[in-house]
């Protein structure tokens, strides 16, 4: 069973909805003003929908020929020289049309845009319309608008706006997830990851592939003022050169995890670790980390260390029981990390990744947080495992009293609760 969407997720996608709704029904009702503008926005809104990324790496912005083009519609007061005649609803219309006639051959296939995605696209593209179209629009032309430096100015102010506008959505649909606990996990929590790191991390992402879909939008907008619509394929190139450009990095960091993932799973194969162990660390650690509030980059870190935070016992002649190294001795604990850290070492793998694993079972006030997040998520899996042979096996708030036993010399406190609150939601961040 799927977890329920949370409340303030639900009140987004409603508003979205309803936004979308009433943009198509005034267009339909009042037609369409200036058909062939409208009809080159959409089209090009349709054309980067029907380009966008499915595969991994594409969560930030997966269609940005799309958002570009929205956004450039919204922004756009003039066309060729001449005043536009369209307002705040035929954009919501023309871009929902278009975002719908792009997805349908993804949607068909499966792999469709989610729900937050459209209502994300929705809200913010009627944000810098509404900001917008009021000033540049039908009988309003002022001066500022068809010459000088002030129409630039205004059309980067309301970019600002509208992408910190977008960021906040996003970091608050995210946090609200958060605090939805899957169904059958025990009570609502109290809390959930805080929205400053959340926002951080949107706000980081406008400076890749966000300040280029920002840039096109408004020198499409300003081009298409000044040549026409015939702007409009002449900008779209860039934009399509860097999407494939992203497309080869997301594959080549997808193969990288995929290696390390495959190197992780090379203890299972031989027998000393548990099935599916390095993946539960790996997802519970990143989940801790970002209840504490680390970043996207850190977090990526954390995650590859989690998968290899067993490889040492490779290197071992005889095999620990179940692979929990939980409950072996301290300086047992600290050989089979070094002789992990030296695996991971010489696979080319990034160093940091190495430090941590090395480090996993320092006490913790000589450890770096990503290291003590390890050795906290790996000891409650040791503790609480319900494989078979897995030595101190026991109920999940007996492995979590153990653990807040041992705070004053194994495992930090605020990483020990930050486990229990993601416990509690399910184990999902």
């Amino acid at each position: 069973m799927s977890a329920r969407t949370p409340c303030p997720v639900r009140l987004v996608h409603g508003a979205a909805a309803l936004v979308a709704a009433a943009g198509l029904g005034w267009t339909l009702w009042h037609g369409v003003g200036d058909a062939d503008t409208a009809l080159a926005f959409g089209i090009l809104v349709a054309a980067g929908e029907l380009t966008r990324r499915t595969g991994p790496g594409s969560e930030r912005e997966p269609a940005p020929l799309g958002a570009a083009g929205a956004l450039a519609y919204a922004l756009l007061g003039q066309n060729g020289g001449h005043p536009t005649v369209h307002g705040v609803p035929q954009v919501v219309a023309v871009v929902v049309a278009g975002v719908l006639a792009g997805t349908a051959p993804h949607v068909a296939r499966g792999r469709g845009p989610t729900a937050d995605q459209m209502a994300r696209r929705v809200l913010t593209v009627a944000f810098a319309a509404a900001c917008f179209q009021p000033l540049c629009g039908p009988g309003r032309t002022a001066e500022w608008a068809v010459r000088g430096p002030s129409y630039a100015v205004v059309l980067l102010l309301l970019l600002g706006l509208t992408a910190l506008c977008d960021a906040v959505l996003a970091a608050a649909m995210a946090r609200a997830r958060t605090r939805c606990p899957s169904p059958g996990s025990g009570p609502r929590p109290t809390g959930g990851v805080r929205i400053a790191p959340l926002l951080r991390d949107e706000l980081r992402a406008l400076a890749g592939i966000g300040s280029a879909v920002c840039a096109t939008g408004v020198v499409m907008a300003l081009g298409v003022a000044v040549a026409g619509l015939w702007a409009l394929p002449v900008f779209s190139v860039p934009l399509l050169l860097t999407q494939l450009s992203l497309r080869r990095h997301a594959l080549v960091r997808t193969t990288y995890r995929q290696t390390i993932t495959s190197l992780a799973r090379a203890t299972e194969i031989a027998g000393y670790t548990p099935h599916g162990h390095a993946r539960r660390v790996a997802g519970l650690s990143r989940a801790v980390g970002r209840e504490l509030g680390l970043s996207e980059p850190v977090l990526t870190v954390l995650e590859y260390a989690a998968l290899m935070h067993d490889i040492g016992q490779l290197s071992l002649v005889d095999p620990v029981p179940g692979g929990a190294t939980a409950p072996l001795p301290p300086a047992e604990q600290r050989r089979i990390a070094l002789l992990g850290g030296a695996v991971v070492r010489q696979t080319g793998v990034d160093a940091k990744v190495a430090v941590i694993v090395e480090r996993q079972a320092d006490p913790y006030r000589e450890q770096p947080l990503t290291a003590r997040i390890v050795r906290a998520v790996n000891a409650y899996e040791d503790l609480a495992g319900e494989s078979e042979g897995v030595r101190g096996a026991g109920r999940p708030l007996d492995a979590l009293e153990r653990l807040r036993l041992g705070t004053a010399h194994d495992y930090q406190p605020e990483v020990v609760e930050s486990l229990a609150r993601v416990l509690s939601r399910g184990g999902v961040a």
